[in-house]
């Protein structure tokens, strides 16, 4: 994984708002019509070396395909596992019993069905029926080969690809199968690490999407910050298992509070969550930054010890605002973790992806990409303050 040696390197996320007619065509094979296989994979290949140029375009370094093909950042790696199959008619909030729509319920039933909006609708569950292995080999090496061919000829540093965490997973697709919750865990832990060790290598960067380790606690009104750590720490128990031998300098890590733009004022802070995010098998941190409920927080990094080799990718822009950032504050934003952390240890990201599932942006996607080159101008600003 390159490090910030001699600039400020930039990369996000992961996901990209979808060009609307693939967004169609996803749309329409999520809800079982038939489609031209041939032609949606073409299209999903064109889609990517259109959005790889654009993240160029805009300055960043460390690109992704913008997940474009996928529906979501979990229900992706379900047709590439066995044992899984769609709950029919099973439709499930994921957010109405939260901290947050309790403590605010009229905001939400004002908010809800807006785009990017928490307390939408919810959303078709999996369920797990049989033994759960990996059979994805195929669209995954798809996905590598449209990404490796999507760089070909321009100026990128590297490129990473996001795969769901086995907790999200789980948390997504209820265990009709296995004796045990912890079962199911290590049984989806073991076929996902086929996917991770795949993307290694193939020689990209792995970055394990992970929201639920922050927002679980949000999600969970009964839950005590004590019951919570208890829950990730199995969690990520899991998660190092199914790491376990891959190497940690091609690994990033990647949580945060989902998609929601409300008043947050549920988040776990993150001084009580480090020391577990920094027990992930990971070479590098991302977490968000850029948002008023968390641009504090890098003040935590005083008091906590980065361990060495390791890198923080802290948000610099938000998913939770249309607003662009000033790259000047950009660059403040930069430059208040190098000065804590090392420059060398410090990559400028994005709090969270900018369409997380196809359905969603977070963000109108013609704000998207001044976001991404306001953090690229930032990053160049701070690069000039921090090696002159």
């Amino acid at each position: 994984m390159h490090r910030s040696t001699d600039r400020i390197l930039t990369t996000h996320v992961g996901s990209l708002p979808r060009p609307p007619d693939l967004y169609a065509m996803i749309e329409a094979k999520q809800e079982g019509g038939a489609i031209d296989e041939a032609a949606f994979g073409a299209r999903v290949k064109s889609a990517v070396a259109e959005i790889v140029k654009r993240q160029v375009e805009a300055g960043i370094d460390i690109v992704a395909d913008g997940e474009v093909g996928r529906v979501g950042f979990i229900p992706y790696v379900n047709e590439r596992l066995t044992g899984i199959e769609p709950s029919p008619g099973e439709i499930a909030s994921y957010w109405n019993e939260s901290r947050e729509y309790k403590a605010f319920p009229e905001f939400y039933a004002w908010a809800q069905g807006q785009a990017g909006a928490a307390g939408r609708a919810g959303r078709t569950r999996w369920m797990c029926t049989g033994a759960v292995t990996y059979k994805g080999q195929a669209a995954l090496a798809a996905d590598i080969a449209n990404l490796k061919e999507a760089m070909a000829g321009l100026n990128v540093v590297e490129a990473f690809m996001p795969a769901v965490s086995p907790a999200n997973l789980v948390n997504w697709n209820s265990n009709l199968f296995y004796r045990t919750e912890e079962e199911y865990l290590y049984a989806v832990a073991e076929a996902l690490r086929e996917e991770y060790r795949a993307v290694i290598d193939a020689g990209l960067i792995l970055q394990i999407d992970d929201p639920l380790l922050s927002s679980y606690y949000v999600m969970h009104p009964e839950v005590s910050l004590a019951g919570w750590r208890d829950w990730a720490g199995t969690r990520v128990a899991a998660l190092n298992h199914a790491l376990r031998g891959l190497p940690q300098d091609r690994i990033r890590h990647h949580t945060c509070y989902s998609i929601n733009i409300g008043p947050r004022v549920h988040d776990l802070e993150l001084k009580h969550i480090v020391d577990t995010l920094l027990s992930i098998n990971a070479g590098a941190y991302s977490f968000e930054a850029a948002n008023p409920r968390h641009e504090h927080e890098w003040r935590v990094w005083e008091h906590v010890k980065l361990p060495e080799g390791k890198s923080l990718i802290p948000g610099v822009i938000t998913h939770s605002s249309n607003i662009v950032e000033h790259e000047e504050l950009v660059a403040e934003r930069i430059c208040r973790f190098a000065k804590v952390v090392g420059k060398e240890n410090v990559i400028a990201g994005a709090d969270c992806g900018f369409a997380s599932f196809a359905a969603t942006c977070e963000v109108h996607p013609s704000v998207v990409w001044v976001k991404l080159a306001a953090l690229a101008q930032g990053a160049r600003i701070a690069s000039k303050e921090l090696w002159g």
